[in-house]
């Protein structure tokens, strides 16, 4: 087979396109192919699909093609214009490459493939391409997508904030929870921005939400209701955050005992933040008789934990007359306790207990928008940071978005 039929044959050209030459530069390593028409060639206009005339041929322009061997590939070509007596002048575009591009259709993909796995930097040095042809490949990739994507509104939304850079500078995502998936990014974490994602949508669209799961940070809330029609039965607050508020309040207890104690030159509670916080079952197996002896003593601290524990009991009631009974006892306990912080927050999730009792009803968590947090920190720091916030909503889209992302090629029949 010769190397022209070898290569018309890989790239899967059709008639009329051939290939004319191909030259090898070993000292390059470098690989370089002629693609031209056949003589004679009938060429359509790209507007209307109407056989026309060939008016002439644009400047010759070189793609990036995936690797031979170890030897990087391109294509060269004088792309035919056409005259059409309806639209004028039209270039034909190439089968091998989008309107515009740098590199082949195939080598898209690989790029895609490989920003998939690393970060830009390190797709540079794998592909041989430059920081701003990889990133233009990453955008490129998410326009597409975006401009692919359905327009739906999922029926059980997740809705979360995510650092974007220090002093308080913060994104919200509101995810799909069943695909698993980042909907949308929005500056800031405002009620209206929340809001500017629902209004994408019609009130009968927006009725079809089942349920949305958020923690308990009241411009979302006042988003939901003000855009999501019966939302005071859909609002599920996030049952890992219900559990945050107490347990941080008992850190709290626990820090101002242990200053106290310090004070008399007792040092009981010194290393033991952890073992507090953790949950009962997960506390080391080398370090249980420790919390044991300590949590024996007659402390703040361990009755603060006591009704941090117990809390964790609500969740597993089946319905929810049953479990609001529970929270009732519970609540009249840690009110009681005379623990200030535990007080306050016993008060903070009364205050919030209808969209706390919704769990009961969805069995919804904000675990989706978590888990994708996870994932965005690790795309951050493999990035170093971002310090554009259009390049972070990007690279969030990409990663995270569930976005049909590459170039479709056309196969040879």
């Amino acid at each position: 087979m010769k190397d022209t039929e070898l290569y018309a044959a890989l790239l899967g050209l059709r008639p009329p396109w051939r290939i004319r030459e191909v030259k090898l530069d070993l000292a390059a390593d470098r690989v370089d192919i002629w693609i031209e028409e056949a003589p004679g060639a009938k060429w359509n206009c790209p507007e209307c699909g109407k056989v026309v005339p060939l008016y002439d041929h644009a400047e010759e322009r070189q793609w990036r093609h995936l690797d031979t061997c170890h030897c990087q590939t391109y294509l060269h070509a004088r792309l035919p214009r056409v005259q059409c007596p309806d639209h004028g002048i039209r270039q034909v575009p190439a089968s091998w490459a989008g309107p515009g591009a740098q590199f082949t259709l195939r080598m898209e993909s690989q790029l895609i493939d490989t920003l998939k796995e690393c970060d830009v930097t390190g797709v540079t040095r794998l592909t041989g391409t430059s920081w701003d042809e990889a990133w233009g490949i990453l955008q490129k990739a998410v326009a597409r997508g975006l401009a692919r994507k359905q327009r739906r509104i999922p029926r059980h939304l997740s809705v979360d904030e995510k650092s974007f850079a220090r002093r308080h500078r913060y994104e919200t995502l509101i995810c799909d929870a069943e695909r698993g998936t980042v909907e949308y990014v929005v500056d800031d974490r405002r009620q209206e921005s929340l809001e500017q994602y629902y209004r994408q949508f019609t009130p009968e669209e927006l009725a079809g939400v089942k349920a949305v799961a958020m923690d308990m940070w009241d411009p979302y809330i006042a988003a939901t209701q003000a855009c999501v029609p019966g939302a005071g039965e859909k609002i599920v607050f996030d049952k890992f955050h219900v559990l945050r508020v107490v347990s941080e309040a008992m850190d709290q207890v626990r820090r101002q005992e242990h200053k106290a104690l310090l004070v008399k030159g007792d040092e009981r509670l010194k290393g033991t933040k952890h073992l507090w916080l953790a949950n009962e079952e997960n506390v080391p197996e080398w370090r249980r008789a420790e919390f044991q002896a300590v949590k024996g003593t007659n402390l703040k601290t361990g009755r603060a934990w006591a009704i941090k524990e117990s809390l964790r009991k609500f969740w597993t009631f089946h319905y929810p007359q049953r479990a609001a009974e529970y929270f009732r006892r519970w609540y009249f306990w840690a009110t009681h306790s005379r623990l200030t912080p535990i007080v306050n927050a016993a008060k903070t999730l009364h205050k919030h207990i209808s969209n706390i009792l919704t769990y009961f009803q969805h069995r919804m968590t904000n675990a989706t928008a978590e888990g994708l947090n996870s994932k965005i920190q690790m795309v951050k720091e493999m990035a170093c940071g971002f310090r554009n916030r259009e390049h972070y909503k990007t690279a969030i889209y990409f990663h995270c978005g569930g976005l049909d992302l590459y170039p479709k090629v056309e196969t040879s029949s």
